[in-house]
């Protein structure tokens, strides 16, 4: 059942997950086009013409951007887990050596240099989103409290060009039951390690702390502020240690 009431069918295209995925496979898709009209043999100057200066604003501009919100939303969310951690690892990796090639691209003499140089981007891209695609997406859906759909919407606010919310405090009475977890959770995946939020609630959230044990084990910290009878405020935090 999804958080809300909605009603669907479950691997089918009304199931939320199922959009989800394709929603982000669109996306890479359509990365994937733009970076490849540049780099067609069509595309290719003669040695000595200028570097295309569409390549570079695409490659400087909505690639960087998309690499930057991949990694606030969907790394973020699988990042303190420990059967994903080092999958994340991997991938954070593999946008550093992306984004070190992108940085390279308008300090290239020429635009045949610069093809060369984006072919390698496109290469090394390819790579990267297949294993978003085929390893992460479906490690994120079948993760305990990570919710993709939730995730995929903030990672289109980021590549529309909003901002997520950072709130210091969540009061769950104000939300929804089948919202409650996922929004706590999103927002425990953009801590950075060390920062923390405050939990409001008016009974204690005990089986919320046993997800965070099964899936951030050593990597959360969970104190309590208040403990009743009729308010319950916890501060859940990212342990600084946390990759």
């Amino acid at each position: 059942m999804a958080p809300s009431s909605e009603i669907y069918i479950d691997a089918t295209e009304t199931d939320p997950g199922v959009r989800a995925r394709a929603e982000v496979h669109d996306v890479h898709e359509r990365l994937r086009a733009e970076l490849a009209g540049f780099t067609e043999p069509a595309k290719d100057g003669s040695s000595g013409a200028p570097v295309d200066a569409a390549l570079v604003a695409f490659c400087t501009g909505e690639l960087r951007r998309y690499l930057a919100a991949a990694d606030q939303t969907l790394y973020a969310a699988a990042s303190g887990a420990a059967e994903t951690r080092l999958l994340v690892r991997a991938l954070r990796g593999g946008s550093a050596a992306l984004d070190a090639r992108i940085g390279a691209l308008a300090a290239f003499p020429d635009a045949a240099a610069a093809v060369e140089a984006a072919r390698a981007v496109e290469a090394v891209l390819a790579v990267h989103l297949a294993a978003e695609e085929t390893v992460l997406l479906p490690a994120l859906a079948a993760m305990p409290g990570a919710d993709l759909p939730t995730l995929v919407a903030d990672l289109r606010t980021l590549l529309d060009g909003g901002s997520l919310d950072a709130p210091e405090v969540i009061d769950v009475r104000e939300i929804r039951h089948g919202q409650r977890h996922p929004r706590i959770f999103a927002r425990y995946a953009r801590l950075a390690p060390g920062e923390s939020f405050t939990l409001v609630n008016n009974h204690d959230p005990k089986p919320l702390r046993r997800e965070f044990e099964a899936t951030h084990p050593g990597a959360h910290t969970w104190d309590y502020v208040e403990s009743g009878p009729e308010v319950w405020r916890v501060r859940i935090g990212k342990a600084s240690t946390d990759a």
